[in-house]
């Protein structure tokens, strides 16, 4: 099978970009399933998280189908040609990545900044985040919120700007698609605790417990991306 190993510089977007390739060439034909994700990334020498992003991507350019318990399938390119193209440096790992840095730092500023009014707008944010849960609705907006807030209390203005990209590229489709594939109820319970010690943090005026806090938070939130993509892809 003609697959190059791949450099590791944007790496699910080159992965993508060699798989669609060969489904131009007609390596792999509409219908056709893809080999399972292992031996993908055995063949391109990845790893096995920076494959699934590449399918992700693939997925929402609708080049390839992930049917769960079965497989991922070439589309009809006719589909492919009317997709929207993803931004080259807005792989959904990457953005995690990206805020982990931004925001565990603006968690301490705000730990030693904030006042009282923006503690209280955190915390506005966090209980309305529990509500959401309570009612069974993804509580995405209200998550976004907490995280601007934090950062606007981090009182540097082009650091709250920064976060503020970071989550409108969060937006995207490739995210989008992503969260649909992990979101559970279950996965908010656990998101909302850990935001619950950033904040009891936050409120202690403990920069050095909500830095760890917020860290601790993005690696979690990284780790179930990939859990959950393992557990809802196609085993073979």
């Amino acid at each position: 099978m003609p697959i190059k190993a791949v450099e590791s510089q944007r790496l699910y977007r080159r992965i993508a970009e060699q798989i669609v390739q060969l489904i131009r060439r007609g390596e792999y034909r509409p219908g056709q399933r893809l080999p399972p994700e292992r031996d993908l990334a055995r063949m391109l020498k990845v790893s096995r998280p920076s494959v699934r992003e590449a399918l992700i991507a693939l997925e929402v350019e609708c080049y390839v189908e992930v049917r769960v318990g079965s497989g991922v399938y070439v589309m009809q390119q006719k589909q492919a040609a009317r997709a929207e193209q993803l931004p080259s440096d807005s792989g959904p790992f990457e953005l995690i990545a990206a805020r982990r840095l931004l925001e565990s730092e603006c968690a301490a500023l705000a730990a030693r900044r904030a006042g009282p009014a923006q503690i209280r707008k955190m915390k506005a944010a966090l209980a309305a985040m529990e509500r959401d849960r309570r009612r069974s609705v993804m509580p995405l907006d209200n998550d976004r919120r907490f995280h601007l807030e934090i950062a606007e209390a981090s009182g540097n203005s082009a650091l709250a700007l920064a976060v503020r990209t970071l989550w409108d590229q969060r937006a995207g489709p490739l995210f989008t698609r992503l969260e649909h594939h992990f979101d559970t109820p279950e996965l908010w319970t656990a998101a909302i605790a850990e935001h619950t010690s950033v904040m009891s943090s936050i409120e202690s005026h403990d920069a050095a417990g909500a830095r760890a806090a917020m860290r601790r938070h993005m690696d979690a939130a990284a780790r179930r991306f990939q859990r959950s993509w393992s557990a809802g892809a196609p085993r073979r």
